[in-house]
């Protein structure tokens, strides 16, 4: 199975391709490369260095959040034509189930979390099961970045992760844990690896219900809302 893998949680881009879950190439756009210009020929080169054709490709992999708001419409639109176009099966990866993929074979809990602005996160907390798979043991929540550390702080056997760690891991308390700083931030070639899984346990998403997942409204949602109160 050919499967090519998006991620544009943030403002940048990445993508990979795979032979089944064999990464055999990755790309990353510079930091001042914006993913609704440069995704497109991204990925056009990346395929090209496998002599791949856009109808070659089974699956798109895409993140579907949460993360950036531009970039995550960026890159479920894309996702979403390409698939269309080439005619190939699409799934849609939660940015924190991806994070939780991530975590060493070490740790047997995590609580994962991305930075929701105004001083709070976007975070979950999962468990592996029996056969070594990751289970969330609740749904996102919104907090103050204090009250995520300090319930972890209380709370036996859970590590830490996350973006949002990048900026404010000295800000923990001396005695929580995290995972490795590599563990923080999303891997295309970890995506791709986890969605041929998924495939091959039977997952399968719509192409045409297929939705970005936000932390919280924009800004601009926010206040209409309150207008409307």
């Amino acid at each position: 199975m050919k499967i090519l893998a998006i991620e544009t949680i943030d403002i940048s881009a990445s993508a990979a391709l795979l032979e089944n879950n064999v990464v055999l190439a990755t790309s990353v756009l510079e930091p001042n490369q914006r993913s609704a210009q440069f995704l497109a020929p991204m990925v056009r080169d990346l395929l090209a260095t496998q002599n791949w054709k856009p109808t070659d490709v089974d699956l798109v992999v895409v993140a579907q959040g949460p993360g950036s708001f531009t970039g995550l419409r960026v890159g479920i639109a894309f996702a979403k034509v390409f698939s269309y176009a080439a005619e190939t099966e699409i799934i849609a990866l939660n940015t924190l189930d991806i994070l939780a993929d991530m975590t060493p074979s070490e740790f047997s809990r995590v609580s994962i979390a991305l930075d929701a602005q105004r001083g709070q996160v976007a975070a979950r907390t999962y468990e592996r099961d029996a056969d070594g798979n990751w289970k969330p043991c609740d749904e996102m929540t919104i907090l103050d970045f204090e009250d995520w550390a300090e319930n972890v702080e209380n709370t036996e056997n859970t590590v830490l992760s996350g973006p949002v760690l990048v900026q404010k891991a000295s800000r923990l308390p001396q005695n929580v844990r995290t995972t490795p700083s590599e563990c923080w931030t999303p891997s295309v070639a970890q995506m791709g690896q986890t969605a041929y899984r998924l495939y091959a346990a039977g997952r399968r998403d719509d192409v045409w219900n297929l939705l970005p997942i936000y932390a919280r409204p924009a800004a601009a949602e926010e206040k209409r809302m309150q207008q409307k109160k």
